[in-house]
């Protein structure tokens, strides 16, 4: 077993902002036989009670509220867009906190965006600032808005569109410079829709965390590859930024910067492969012929160089896959706690319920001797029950080391897992069929924030976080 040291621990409580409740550190969480695959009520804050509204069920002592709905009108006179998906949040103003939400939504989808059911209130952005107009006609409707959090009042003080013209923004992450990486889950191009799209899509964009009221000029860091992006994690250390993949046979990718910090001024995107295993496949699929990727077993891996990374054909990870870059199933939320990151794959496993992996970078990650002591990737979790976990997708490391995993499903679970690998059910969505995404805490770890997709909600959970069943 692996302990934080008090030193690292108090490192990441000031870099959080986090100072009431100790961090146990994921390190802890895989150990030979420790993950339980039960559902322990106990480990969690017990079981969940029916909402009286019917809409989101939890445990004894905590509470909701609706924050953000579709459809209704902005502080700068847009609508509300639906489909939130992924989230990112920051320290603002006094005590103020900014979160900055992705919209997964495509350009004919007008009912869900910012502009009207008919793009009349498109009128009143700048053109210049969105990434994909449409000739005029069918602009990018993805993107994200940004909502001034009062944690005190438990009120949007105000919420705007942030960054526009993009399609399908589905996750993102933080970056240690206070912004946010949103990405397009779409791949479409230049002529798509009956020939209204000008552009190819399938990029990472980096939108400002600020409360300026501003849309930001949305400009692809084309370096960062073009494929059916998820998620982003950034390593506060290197800013190299660790990128996932939604395909079943897509690849986990890293991009290392040119000048940390500045993504715009270019890199090296590359993907992992393992060390003497070539094409490994960690689906883990029972009709697989190909070995099982074993539970709490670190193997070393190597990084690929890839060519060719704008991939007009959508072929990016078949070609690295040729090349020795090992696949997973459909990879989506990724996290980076201390020292190492986690990432899910929606359909991972025996069952195709999913897997969670880790990743602890090396001691020289991305310099010239890192094969020297390698990076090392672990199959975290994988359940094979759909009772205990579903087709997890975003990701979240709660202050006191819980992994939270919101599910893609439409009777979805928050499920949590401790530090003594426990999963316990943190909040079930009884109002909607549909998804739980973008679940993230606020910087000083009292509320979580996590919508609910296709109602176009998001909530913010708030009780005794400290205190367990």
């Amino acid at each position: 077993m692996r302990q934080l040291s008090k030193t690292s621990r108090r490192s990441f409580l000031k870099k959080s902002g986090i100072a009431t409740v100790g961090f146990m550190g994921l390190y802890q969480f895989v150990q030979p036989n420790a993950l339980a695959n039960t559902i322990n009520a106990k480990a969690g804050y017990g079981a969940l009670l029916p909402d009286p509204e019917g809409i989101l069920n939890l445990p004894k002592g905590f509470s909701y509220k609706i924050i953000s709905k579709m459809g209704l009108e902005m502080s700068d006179g847009l609508l509300t867009p639906g489909s939130p998906d992924g989230m990112g949040t920051f320290k603002g103003e006094n005590g103020k906190v900014l979160i900055v939400r992705n919209h997964e939504i495509s350009p004919d989808d007008l009912e869900k965006g910012a502009f009207g059911k008919k793009n009349e209130r498109f009128k009143n952005v700048s053109a210049d600032l969105l990434y994909e107009t449409g000739k005029g006609q069918l602009p990018g409707l993805g993107g994200t808005t940004t909502l001034v959090y009062n944690p005190q009042t438990g009120e949007v003080e105000d919420e705007f569109l942030s960054l526009a013209g993009t399609i399908r923004n589905c996750a993102g992450g933080i970056t240690p410079w206070n912004s946010w990486l949103t990405c397009e889950e779409s791949t479409v191009k230049t002529g798509s829709y009956d020939g209204r799209l000008d552009l190819n899509h399938g990029y990472v964009f980096e939108v400002n965390a600020a409360a300026d009221k501003k849309l930001n000029k949305a400009i692809p860091i084309k370096e960062m590859g073009r494929f059916n992006h998820e998620a982003v994690a950034v390593d506060p250390k290197t800013s190299i930024v660790y990128l996932t993949e939604d395909r079943g046979d897509g690849l986990f990718y890293r991009f290392i910067p040119n000048e940390p910090g500045k993504l715009y001024n270019g890199g090296k995107l590359q993907a992992l492969a393992i060390t003497g295993e070539k094409s490994r496949d960690t689906r883990n699929w029972s009709d697989l012929d190909t070995p099982k990727f074993k539970k709490n077993q670190p193997y070393k891996v190597t990084w690929i160089d890839l060519e060719d990374i704008d991939a007009p054909e959508d072929d990016l990870r078949h070609r690295g896959f040729e090349q020795g870059a090992a696949c997973f199933a459909r990879g989506e939320g990724i996290w980076f706690g201390d020292g190492e990151l986690y990432f899910a794959c929606t359909n991972g496993g025996e069952i195709a319920a999913g897997q969670v992996f880790r990743y602890t970078p090396g001691v020289s990650e991305g310099k010239a001797n890192e094969s020297t002591s390698p990076g090392t990737l672990e199959l975290f979790a994988e359940p094979n029950d759909k009772e205990i976990l579903k087709s997890c997708d975003n990701v979240a490391i709660a202050p006191w080391g819980d992994l939270l995993l919101c599910e893609d499903d439409k009777h979805p679970f928050v499920v949590g897992i401790t530090p003594k690998g426990e999963y316990y059910k943190l909040a079930e969505n009884v109002g909607y069929r549909t998804e739980f995404a973008g679940g993230v805490f606020s910087p000083d770890g009292s509320t979580y924030f996590v919508n609910i997709q296709g109602a176009g909600l998001t909530l913010a959970i708030t009780g005794p976080w400290g205190q367990r069943a």
